[in-house]
C-alpha cells in the first residue's frame, strides 16, 4: 500500500469511527442512518453531519 493510500485509509477509518461514536452521542442519528436504503444515502447523510466517508481509500 502506498503511503498516500495508507493516509487516505486511516483518515476514512477515523471518520467512520467518529460517525459511529456520534450514533451513541446524538439522539436520533441511529434511526436516521437505519432509514437509509443505499450507500449513497448513507454517504450523503454522513456528509450533512460533517463526516467524509464517500471516497474510497484507493481512489
Amino acid at each position: 500500500m502506498a503511503s498516500r493510500d495508507l493516509k487516505r485509509f486511516l483518515f476514512k477509518v477515523n471518520q467512520l469511527q467518529k460517525l459511529v461514536d456520534s450514533l451513541y452521542e446524538v439522539p436520533g442519528r441511529k434511526e436516521l442512518l437505519e432509514a437509509c436504503s443505499t450507500h449513497d444515502e448513507v454517504v450523503h447523510l454522513a456528509k450533512t453531519w460533517g463526516f467524509d466517508i464517500g471516497r474510497r481509500w484507493g481512489e
